[in-house]
């Protein structure tokens, strides 16, 4: 049965993934590579994206990313599984964000079976429902307020329910990792230890993957043997 709360989250999910307006993507791909020809299993793919949530989670993190998803191969009906605001946790097809700004980034040193279990606790969760009380907390970035100081945003980004059954983006993708005691950002155990603790997974965002330091970024311009000598300058510069 619905509740009050996932009707008006609903409700705010049509609106928020609606284009933003002006939107002007940070970077453009170039050259004849693509994302699509270099990204491997349980490699994250990181999104640019263009619609009024993502403007939210960008300035709330304080980064180009809004949304992750990973890559699951045949595991699934279709090649990337995500956690969408509309649907819930989906595969959806390379076609989705072929033209989008992405960043690939890849795990190092996973072993075969670790693999195996990653993409298996993915796809378990397949059909599960996007956690909307955490869209209750992005609308707040779109109301006519003062701007949200620093140190409170990663908060709106993670108060959702904690329901077993929901999740955002990156929590689904964090938990998967966990499972098989792949770090992403973790935190020191004590400030005289060298050893460490797992962040709850509804803390991370998306551009944690791009900031851990056990995670490569794929470039697919620099692997398809980018040469700044052939590249294609206009004859003019254009402001």
């Amino acid at each position: 049965m619905q509740g009050p709360l996932d009707w008006l989250g609903h409700k705010l999910a049509r609106y928020l993934m609606a284009p933003a307006k002006h939107f002007r993507p940070t970077v453009v791909a170039g050259g004849e590579a693509h994302w699509t020809d270099y990204i491997e299993p349980c490699d994250v793919l990181l999104v640019e994206g263009a619609s009024r949530v993502s403007s939210a989670i960008k300035y709330l993190t304080q980064s180009t990313w809004s949304h992750a998803a990973i890559w699951v191969g045949d595991a699934a009906p279709a090649p990337l599984v995500e956690a969408d605001v509309a649907v819930g946790v989906a595969a959806v097809p390379l076609v989705k964000y072929r033209d989008a700004n992405v960043r690939i980034c890849r795990p190092i040193g996973l072993t075969g079976d670790d693999r195996v279990r990653l993409i298996d606790h993915i796809v378990a969760h397949l059909g599960d429902r996007y956690d909307v009380k955490n869209l209750l907390d992005l609308a707040r970035y779109l109301l006519p307020t003062p701007p949200v100081p620093a140190r409170f945003r990663r908060s709106l980004i993670t108060l959702g329910s904690g329901a077993p059954t929901r999740a955002i983006c990156s929590s689904l993708i964090a938990e998967a990792f966990a499972a098989v005691r792949y770090p992403i950002l973790p935190v020191p155990a004590a400030a005289t230890t060298s050893r460490f603790r797992r962040r709850a997974a509804s803390t991370y965002v998306p551009r944690d993957f791009d900031l851990s330091p056990y995670f490569a970024v794929v470039k697919p311009s620099i692997e398809h043997r980018f040469d700044y000598q052939r590249f294609p300058w206009a004859e003019a510069d254009t402001p």
